[in-house]
């Protein structure tokens, strides 16, 4: 018997205009939905998925949020992205190697929905619609890691902060939320090393 974590229903969920289902018809949705998954919740510092682990699996926030990052070359952690509900987590992996480029571990107990690499790329292979909205996100992931290098460039440590916050404002005010009172997930230890700045400024700012 399925368990509660595999019912999906995208037409119902409150984040489908900011994911996959945005732009499909009823019989694309009803195909997309058959193939996803609900994992169970991950509570905080657990683990989705690992640096260089194969791919079978790519994923969207439910609920919560997440960090990545990777061990740079002298075995520091390196944080370099956070993820709110609707963004979507592993399009790293769909490269020739097929193994996840980064990790990724929850900020807080979260949700998400899981979409198995091998039925999904059957899915867009079949359905040119589905895989043109999954390159319209992939599109809109590039233009965030770009938004990224611009904030992490020669910016004083308070402009960083600064771009940081509003970056994180407009994410939550296209989600429906609150674009001015939202909590801040993330520690500071965390904040610092995407910032590319010490603990001791992000506290300070």
């Amino acid at each position: 018997m399925d368990s509660i974590f595999d019912k999906v229903d995208c037409v119902q969920c409150r984040l489908s205009g900011a994911c996959l289902p945005s732009g499909l018809n009823t019989e694309e949705i009803v195909q997309l939905e058959a193939i996803l998954k609900r994992k169970r919740p991950l509570m905080a510092d657990e683990y989705l998925f690992r640096q260089e682990e194969h791919c079978t699996s790519i994923f969207v926030v439910k609920s919560g949020s997440f960090r990545s990052f990777i061990w740079d070359v002298d075995g520091e952690e390196q944080t370099i992205g956070f993820y709110l509900p609707g963004e979507w987590m592993g399009l790293d992996a769909l490269q020739k190697s097929g193994r996840y480029h980064c990790s990724i571990t929850a900020l807080e107990t979260a949700s998400v929905c899981e979409l198995p690499l091998k039925y999904f790329n059957n899915l867009c292979a079949k359905e040119l619609n589905i895989q043109a909205q999954l390159l319209r996100i992939i599109g809109s992931q590039i233009i965030s890691i770009q938004e990224n290098i611009v904030l992490l460039g020669s910016r004083s440590a308070t402009e960083k902060v600064a771009a940081f916050l509003l970056a994180l404002s407009k994410r939550y005010n296209a989600l429906g939320y609150s674009g001015t009172d939202f909590n801040l997930t993330m520690p500071r230890h965390n904040i610092a090393s995407f910032l590319g700045i010490s603990i001791e400024t992000v506290s300070r700012q």
